[in-house]
């Protein structure tokens, strides 16, 4: 099986994690964890306790106390905002070494679901923050993400104000296979739905079929259902509008 699945049966080895808890664990070289040393990897297991969502099931809702953080170890979940006429936004796709929930104030901004079959690491907020007094590595990748994040929340904003369909659907492409750390030419899943992507992307899920298609038609790419698979990765990120060697996403840049 290609993409996401491919991606997640990487385990690493027993010798190398620190403690039991963390043996196999899929998230261990890219999420979070990666910042803490041996000694702290113990600490920060014992926090720690897994939870497994079935696609749709919702992590946390908008609204809901701010009480845990998260670090998705297993599958992939959206991040979404309500309005009160029903519309929504999907603000982000959540993968594998992504950590979520560290709210600025006490309530969740938006909800977060789960678009397969996925688990996450779940830490009682608190432990968690005093664990980064504790912890400068762990407490300067928090910061490097939270940094991030509001440069990807900008370059969103770009997405969704000046680029045409094609440029955002081909940007969202290049972005995800990157944020899964694939060759270009591995396949990978899009286990969102047509909706879920229009959503985020600002278009109507006929725009984003037919975008898809005429993509598929130049070459591009090839795609089935849930599949996707970059052909030319070049012509994909003309398609973008990004120059030579222009990154599609922030996250990882």
């Amino acid at each position: 099986m290609a993409g996401v699945a491919q991606l997640l049966r990487v385990r690493p080895q027993a010798s190398d994690c620190a403690h039991p808890h963390c043996v196999g664990c899929e998230a261990r070289r890219m999420g979070i964890c990666a910042a803490v040393g041996p000694g702290f990897l113990p600490r920060l297991s014992a926090l720690a306790s897994e939870q497994q969502l079935a696609t749709g099931a919702t992590l946390f809702e908008e609204g809901d106390a701010a009480e845990s953080v998260y670090i998705v170890t297993h599958g992939m979940l959206k991040l979404y905002k309500g309005m009160v006429d029903g519309r929504r936004q999907v603000i982000g796709f959540m993968v594998v070494g992504d950590f979520l929930g560290l709210a600025f104030g006490r309530l969740h901004l938006c909800t977060a679901e789960a678009v397969m079959p996925s688990s996450v690491c779940r830490f009682r907020r608190q432990k968690f923050v005093e664990l980064l007094d504790e912890c400068p590595s762990l407490e300067r990748e928090i910061l490097h993400r939270t940094s991030t994040e509001l440069a990807v929340a900008q370059e969103q904003m770009l997405l969704l104000g000046r680029k045409t369909a094609s440029e955002r659907l081909a940007s969202f492409i290049l972005c995800l296979a990157r944020r899964l750390r694939l060759p270009d030419d591995q396949p990978f899943e899009l286990p969102m739905s047509r909706s879920d992507i229009a959503d985020y992307l600002g278009l109507t899920v006929e725009t984003v079929s037919r975008t898809l298609a005429s993509f598929r038609r130049a070459a591009l790419i090839d795609f089935d259902r849930h599949t996707v698979a970059i052909r030319r990765p070049r012509q994909l990120q003309h398609a973008a509008g990004l120059t030579e060697g222009g990154s599609p996403c922030l996250a990882l840049s």
